[in-house]
């Protein structure tokens, strides 16, 4: 009974945010006529009123919403690209957000960056450590060998997990320092803004619900290795 409640608290822990970011960033995503334009209209007017030089904003891929410091690109999914709804305004605006922390250069943003590469390094040594530990123990034939690069594995997982969550702190800047003030101005109405706040908090969660289904990855390389 304990297992299966433990069980159950680690699904929840791991699905619970990317559920709630998804539901959140849907329930707000309803055509909205009376909106002064799209997401990507709103970038596209925001990256010339701030003069982000060389900034440019594309239409991206499905679910899929960035910004790309290295090719000074904002790529917005289809749905905020072409959608007229607080959700796509919203989400524009923060990833705007994080185009003008770079322009500043926001010491959280430039520290973030560096610390993203780390982790997807980290993260590419341990599966690879991980996929090799057969190998090691057919040569070695030494059961210590097997638990240490296992070890190894798990620990960089585990590094580059916590890696993408000290991210939030920046996420919450782009979402609460920039983009939140920036749509209080005018671009959305007073009764829009609780909408928009929760668009925010789930746009900056982002990245905590990454991390946590990085541990899905992790539990299905420990499953593959009991066999």
């Amino acid at each position: 009974m304990v297992f299966v409640i433990l069980g159950l608290l680690i699904l929840v822990l791991v699905f619970g945010p990317q559920i709630w970011v998804k539901r959140t960033l849907k329930l707000h995503s309803g055509d909205r006529p009376d909106l002064q334009g799209t997401g990507g209209e709103l970038a596209e007017h925001l990256v010339e009123r701030f003069g982000l030089e060389g900034v440019k904003v594309v239409k991206g891929n499905p679910g899929e919403d960035y910004y790309n410091p290295e090719d000074l690109l904002i790529s917005l999914s289809p749905e905020n690209y072409d959608g007229r709804s607080v959700s796509a305004v919203a989400v524009a605006a923060h990833e705007t957000g994080h185009a003008l922390q770079h322009q500043e250069k926001h010491a959280g943003f430039m520290l973030r960056q560096r610390r993203i590469r780390l982790a997807m390094t980290i993260e590419r040594f341990s599966a690879m450590a991980l996929m090799i530990t057969p190998l090691v123990f057919a040569l070695t034939r030494v059961p210590h060998s097997i638990l240490l690069t296992v070890l190894i594995g798990i620990a960089g997982m585990l590094a580059a997990i916590w890696v993408q969550l000290i991210n939030l702190p920046v996420e919450l800047d782009a979402s609460f320092k920039k983009a939140l003030p920036i749509l209080a101005e005018g671009y959305l109405s007073e009764k829009d803004m609780p909408a928009a706040r929760e668009v925010l908090k789930a746009a900056a969660m982002t990245y905590v619900a990454a991390a946590l289904g990085s541990l899905l990855n992790l539990g299905r390389w420990i499953a593959i290795l009991r066999r």
